[in-house]
This record gives C-alpha cells, structure tokens and sequence, in this order.
C-alpha cells in the first residue's frame, strides 16, 4: 500500500535509528501525531511544552546521534524555536516536523487561529530557515526527492532541518517520481585532502612535540571511534576543553586533564602551551572553552581539522571533511612515545567546621559518586563550572549546553537523555534558578518510567549571574522560594525517593539512599548564597574579558 507524505518522512527517520518524537499535540500537527501514534515502531513522547519537547529533542540527539520534534503551526512552533536555536548552535540535527494549515486556508489567507490575523502564512516558515540547514514544505510530489536531500543536510552539516506539513498534503499518498536522485554525503576535494595530509604529516614531524584537542564537532559527527583511532596509532597526549568534556575517556593513560586557559589547571595550560604543535579536531575556541579567552596557543602551533576545513598554521585547505580526512591522517602518521602528565581529579571532599555544604565537598563527592557508563547532564552557570573538573570514569559521558548556554535545558534534556538510553543510569544536576524554568518536566520521567538521579542546588538565587554582574544584591539574581524537595510529589513523582539536606553528613546519607535502590531520586542540596566553585569565582573576576575586547 502506497504510504502518505508523513508516513513516508517517518520511515524515512526509523531507517535512521530514530524511534521517537517529542512534541505537544496541536490541531494543525494532528496528521504528524497520529501518523506516529499508529506507527508500530515510533512512539510518541509528550512534553508539558513545546521549549521542553525542543530542550528534550537536544538531550535525545546528544546520545542517539539525531532527534524528531513535533509542532503546532505558529504558536507550537515559536514557543520551541529557542530550544532549536541551541540545536543549531551545538550541532544536533534535530528534524523539527511542523504541522500547517491546510494549503487551501493558506491560499486563501483566511482569518484562522494560530496566526498573526494578516494573511501571512509565510513568516514563520521564514523564521524556520534561518535556523535550519535545510527546509522544505512537503507535497505528494516533492516528498521523495525532499526527504532525502533533508536528511544528507542533517547528517552532513550537524544542525536542525524544517519541514513544514500543510495538514491536507500529509495525508495524501506519495507519488513516487520514476527517477530518484540518489543523495550521497558531499566528498572531499582529493587535491585538497591530500595537500591537508602532506601539510599535517610535515608540520608534526617537525614538532618534537604534540597535543591533541579532541572536540565536540568530532563527536557530533559520529567520528569518536576515528579519534580514538588517531590517539592510539600515533601515541600522542590529548586534554580537552569545556564544551568537549569526556567525548574521549578520561581514563585513558594519554589524557592530561582539561585546558581552561589561565583560569584553571596550570600544570595542564603549562603542558598544552609549552607543546610545538596542537592539533585541534573539532574543537571551538569559544569563550567558555578558552578560559574567557585566556588561552595562549600561537597561530603557527595550531593544526585545525574542523568539519569542513582544515587548517596548518596559515595555510587553509578547503572542502575538506573531518569524516574524510581522519582516516588518512591516522593511515600517514607513525607512532611517538610521550611522556604524558596524569590527569587529576578533585581529590578528596573536604568540609569545614559548620558542616554547611560547600564548593570543596559538594563537587568532589560528585566525583565519588559517578560510575562508569553514566550519562551526566550538568546545567548552565555554576553547577557545570563545578563538575568541569572531575575526573570521571570509563564510558561516563558529560552534557552540557557550553555555547548556547539556555538556562533550564538541562531539565528537559535529561529527560531526552533518558529515553534515548533507558537501560543507563541518568543524572541530572542542577541550579534551582535555572531548575525552576522547566522543572514541569520531571512528570514526565514518571509518565515513562524512567528513574533518574536528580541534584538540585539551592543557593537562594541566580549565582553566576550575581558573580558577573555590577551588584550582586541586585533584585534581578532573587527568586521565589520553592519547596523543590516537595515537587516530584506534586508532579505526580509518587514512587520517587525525595529530601533536602543541608549538611555534608546529609548529603552523603541521601546519595547513598539513592544508589541503593531501584527508584529515581531527587534530592535538594542546600548551599550559601555565595558558595561557589573556583571556576564560577574565577569567571567573575575575568567578567570583563567576556564582555568587551
């Protein structure tokens, strides 16, 4: 039987490993949802709102390698648009399936709900683009040859598409054009390739030494294997940076801790800016990875292989691809014996007198609790200032939204995290400011019976945000006062096993009540209003290098 346009899209995204779709239901999306509903291998997963469904779509993403989010014309699709800007920003493609008016109200420019009352059908559509890599509004006749080009530029590029359902043509039957185009993943100029690979095997066997910088573009691209590959052949030592935290095991013998420019581990920023050459894969030298700027590697140090271009000191080498030109490299380059400095982690919780939970307890006891194969969701501000130095274990994976930096992500990309990986342990931990935007959305770990472990710091305000700005007592960085122990209870959480410590003795009891049982957790940890990590200290005192030039 001949499939329907959405029916089509939707096997076309079960061939590519994703077997869910976050959304909300809306009218105009009804073709999408129940296109998914009847399907025997999709599932339909709800969310309280659509930011949540797009926060949520960004965790699922993170670990499956590509998500499905479905929405609402106009209103639906706005409320989510945040969520896909960081998306795009932090490469996840993320297909954003918007449901539409029919095309006959749309011609006609009827007066109907979800829109601004001008007629215009256009302009959101038109918002989509701009934060997509490709778009396209479906029909019977274009949905084959759109489909496919949508998905290469999803999984070419690393960032959102948009396609667009006017609710009559999802349900009408495709119409298999006699020819399709096959659609292949863009190739590397061969020149070009090989010039990359003379110019890297050069530039490092005149370096007597190297580190590697292993970065979340790699990781986005599914290339981990290949850069494990790349250390393993040539022996060389690598650290990482904020933004790349553990996309490369810790526990490897060749790590050397994590690189924060002048703001953090000396011994590593000595170690990386005292080698001859970096060899950056896929690595951002944004703010927050560089130690608000502060790191120091020499333009003539630096080998950049980015998604599409490489780089060897001054010399650019375009329409050259991460995915084509790892395996070359790694094929050209022999192997060094190094001499590498043993990553550290936080060492042992130390508290103080009172007893209070404070910055030296709190995050090392973290590192404690932390096993191998955990999936970490860290969210924006202080909490993943703190965690950024922990050393952690085998397989364990770090999430967090470095460069997009949405306060109350995390919540729902847990929950996104979670159902991508059902069977792993998921920790959430989190500020209460940033907690209360979407905390809404631990109901649904529930609905799904799913069991994470869930911190949520309390520190009676926005903490980052009174380390940064002018007054730290400012009205703004106050918030409500939450009994956030309470929440899951509310929500529905009814199973879950809930408290609010405020002590160190607390904290340990309640961790190991967590762990000990098969349910999920969720614990409020009680801190001063100024109890905050190094790096959080740090970044307040260098706020100027984040704001000006």
């Amino acid at each position: 039987m001949t499939k329907t346009v959405i029916e089509h899209v939707l096997g076309r995204l079960q061939d590519l490993g994703i077997h869910h779709v976050f959304g909300v239901a809306g009218d105009y999306a009804f073709p999408v949802e129940d296109a998914v509903c009847e399907s025997n291998t999709m599932k339909w997963i709800g969310n309280c709102n659509e930011l949540n469904a797009a926060y949520a779509a960004d965790g699922y993403a993170r670990i499956n390698g590509m998500a499905a989010l479905s929405t609402t014309f106009g209103v639906g699709e706005l409320s989510a648009i945040n969520g896909i800007a960081g998306a795009y920003a932090e490469n996840l493609p993320v297909f954003h399936l918007v449901g539409m008016p029919a095309s006959g109200v749309q011609k006609s420019g009827r007066l109907v709900h979800h829109t601004l009352g001008n007629g215009d059908f256009n302009l959101f559509y038109e918002l989509g683009q701009r934060l997509s890599c490709a778009h396209a509004i479906m029909t019977q006749d274009n949905c084959v040859q759109e489909t496919e080009r949508l998905i290469i530029s999803a999984l070419h590029e690393r960032r959102p598409v948009y396609i667009g359902f006017p609710s009559d043509y999802a349900v009408l039957p495709v119409k298999t054009p006699e020819t399709v185009t096959p659609q292949a993943l863009p190739v590397s100029n061969s020149a070009s390739l090989s010039a990359a690979v003379a110019a890297i095997s050069a530039k490092l066997a005149a370096s007597k030494s190297t580190c590697i910088l292993p970065g979340m573009l790699s990781a986005r691209s599914g290339l981990i294997e290949d850069v494990r590959a790349l250390i393993s052949k040539t022996g060389l030592p690598y650290a990482t940076m904020f933004m790349d935290k553990a996309i490369i095991s810790e526990s490897d013998p060749h790590y050397t801790g994590m690189y924060d420019g002048k703001l953090m581990n000396p011994q590593v920023r000595e170690f990386v800016e005292h080698c001859e050459c970096i060899l950056n894969v896929g690595a951002l030298m944004s703010d927050f990875n560089t130690g608000s700027f502060t790191a120091e590697i020499a333009p003539q140090k630096l080998i950049s292989i980015m998604a599409g271009h490489v780089s060897v000191g001054a010399a650019v080498f375009h329409d050259v691809y991460m995915r084509d030109i790892l395996p070359a490299v790694i094929a050209a380059l022999p192997h060094t014996d190094c001499d590498v400095p043993p990553a550290t982690g936080l060492g042992l919780p130390e508290s103080d007198a009172t007893g209070k939970i404070i910055p030296q307890y709190l995050y090392p006891r973290f590192e404690q609790m932390f096993r191998e194969n955990d999936i970490i969701i860290a969210e924006t501000g202080t909490v993943s200032m703190g965690l950024g130095f922990a050393l952690l274990p085998e397989g364990a994976q770090f999430h967090n939204q470095t460069l997009w930096g949405s306060i109350g992500w995390a919540t729902p990309a847990t929950f996104g995290a979670a159902v991508a990986a059902p069977d792993k342990r998921i920790i959430l931990i989190t500020g209460e400011g940033a907690h209360q935007l979407t905390a809404q959305e631990i109901s649904q770990f529930d609905r799904a019976g799913l069991k994470p472990l869930i911190f949520v710091l309390n520190n009676d305000g926005y903490l980052i945000e009174r380390l940064l700005c002018k007054d730290p007592e400012a009205v703004y960085n106050d918030l409500p006062q939450w009994r956030y122990a309470q929440l899951p209870q509310a929500l529905g959480c009814d199973d879950w096993y809930c408290c609010r410590v405020t002590t160190c003795t607390e904290l340990d009891k309640a961790i190991k009540e967590a762990e000990s049982g098969d349910r999920a957790a969720y614990i409020e940890i009680i801190t001063d209003r100024y109890a905050a990590s190094e790096l959080a200290e740090k970044l307040g005192e260098s706020a100027a290098s984040l704001y000006s030039f």
